[in-house]
């Protein structure tokens, strides 16, 4: 009786212990074994002595490396060169001798050199005058030109610079101030800032709304979301990743009615996306063909083998060897015909839904309660959605992971970082329609500020704005 008693104990501490360990590993996820964003990593510096030169991940120290090529910037050429600069010599510099030095036919040593003039800012009036109008007895004003109306203050470039500064140089309201303050020569307030980022957003409104309408149609998609703050209240910016165009949205919501008002409940195309359930339920109401990240897929299964139990890390080490033997085929693209790619990639997917579902440990208490839940939440994954997981197999121009979008998201953090967030409906929109311009551009080659420049000009003068739809081939 004593014995069946220390045994009952013995099983029930290894069961409180298992517990503990269970949520240990679930307090130390981290972004290589989760889908928790690398921000919120620990990022404490281990103790120890300062190195003057740390190496890199392969142990190369950090700086050019042996036998790399020499990148040199390109001269200017002739036309480009503003003042020419000739330097003689009359005396030796060795002997000092004087006037026996004679001129050689060989190419001189060119040192080029570049300049900011003295800023000159271009100051404007304009005079509406007053008439007497001796038929109704009233004076009247004559008419300013209504671009002249619409710049106010700031003109088209002056004006264009600002947004540049906020949106693409991620500075702050303070920081445009202290340089149109010091550098300009001209003090405004951050109010007059922000009614000129307004003026910005409007004049790109219509690029904007046509890539909206564009979205839809797209074959291939990418999504991402991540936080946004609004007046201290949790908004979410999600990024719409395609070919040749990225269209941000600030929304309340992070739920799938933010993808059916943007893509809509005929959407045709493949959307790349994380397993987050918003993806999943628009995928599962509309029959929408997604393919899930591989890369979280990986995450979620590396946390695997860091659980207590024996099989459970088994099973994990067991579907990573898959996975690797996936990406293994992915690799020998260029060396294999494509009938003999689809099949090696079949096979490697037929291998690893195999090990997902059939060798998922499990184990049910005397309570019928499911011990080893982690495997079976991946076992149920695979059973559920296996073929999102393989759709690039099928899809052209699709791939296995969802980086493309997350990559495209990343500056957005570094801006709310820097700038806090906004404070307002007109602000979420401006931030959207500045952020899919400066993505768009980037994407498509293309200068940011030209073409902030060029809308900002066609809306002083109510003429078209450029658009940022990709040319037809």
């Amino acid at each position: 009786m004593h014995l069946c008693q220390l045994d009952a104990q013995v099983q029930a501490s290894q069961q409180e212990i298992e517990a503990l360990q269970r949520k240990i590993a679930q307090l130390s996820k981290n972004s290589s074994n989760s889908s928790k964003r690398p921000s919120s990593d620990d990022i404490t510096k281990p103790k120890g002595g300062k190195k003057t030169r740390r190496p890199d991940e392969k142990g190369n120290p950090i700086g050019g490396q042996p036998g790399h090529p020499k990148h040199t910037r390109a001269p200017y050429p002739p036309e480009a060169i503003s003042h020419l600069h000739e330097h003689e010599s009359t005396d030796c510099p060795l002997c000092g001798g004087p006037d026996i030095l004679w001129l050689e036919d060989l190419p001189p040593r060119v040192i080029q050199q570049t300049e900011v003039k003295e800023i000159v800012v271009i100051r404007e009036e304009h005079r509406a005058y007053a008439y007497w109008c001796e038929a109704c007895g009233q004076i009247h004003y004559a008419e300013f030109p209504p671009q002249v109306l619409k710049e106010g203050l700031f003109k088209t470039r002056l004006t264009a610079l600002v947004a540049y500064m906020k949106n693409v140089c991620h500075a702050s309201f303070s920081t445009v101030r202290k340089f149109l303050r010091d550098v300009i020569g001209e003090p405004v307030s951050r109010g007059y800032l922000a009614k000129i980022i307004q003026k910005v957003s409007q004049s790109l409104e219509r690029p904007y709304e046509e890539l909206l309408a564009r979205i839809p149609l797209e074959a291939t998609l990418n999504v991402d979301e991540t936080g946004h703050k609004d007046n201290g209240d949790r908004f979410w910016t999600w990024v719409f990743k395609a070919e040749l165009y990225v269209l941000f949205r600030i929304d309340k919501s992070r739920g799938s009615q933010v993808l059916i008002e943007v893509l809509g409940k005929e959407f045709d195309g493949t959307l790349g996306c994380d397993y987050f359930s918003a993806y999943r339920k628009f995928m599962k109401d509309f029959q929408v063909a997604v393919q899930f990240c591989i890369a979280h897929l990986i995450r979620d299964i590396k946390f695997l083998t860091t659980l207590p139990d024996a099989p459970t890390r088994a099973y994990g080490n067991k579907l990573l060897h898959a996975v690797k033997g996936l990406f293994k085929v992915i690799h020998q693209h260029d060396s294999l015909t494509p009938d003999d790619f689809r099949a090696a990639l079949e096979l490697a997917k037929a291998q690893m839904i195999q090990i997902g579902i059939a060798e998922a440990p499990s184990w049910l208490d005397e309570e019928g309660k499911e011990q080893k839940r982690e495997a079976q939440n991946m076992a149920e994954r695979f059973r559920k959605h296996a073929k999102a997981y393989f759709q690039f197999i099928t899809t052209p121009g699709m791939d296995p992971t969802n980086n493309v979008a997350e990559q495209a998201i990343r500056f957005i953090v570094i801006d709310r970082l820097v700038t806090q967030g906004t404070r307002s409906a007109k602000g979420r929109r401006a931030n959207e329609r500045l952020w899919t311009v400066i993505a768009t551009c980037a994407l498509q080659g293309r200068s940011a500020f030209e073409f902030i420049l060029q809308a900002v000009q066609a809306y002083f003068h109510d003429e078209p704005p450029p658009s940022l739809l990709p040319a037809p081939p």
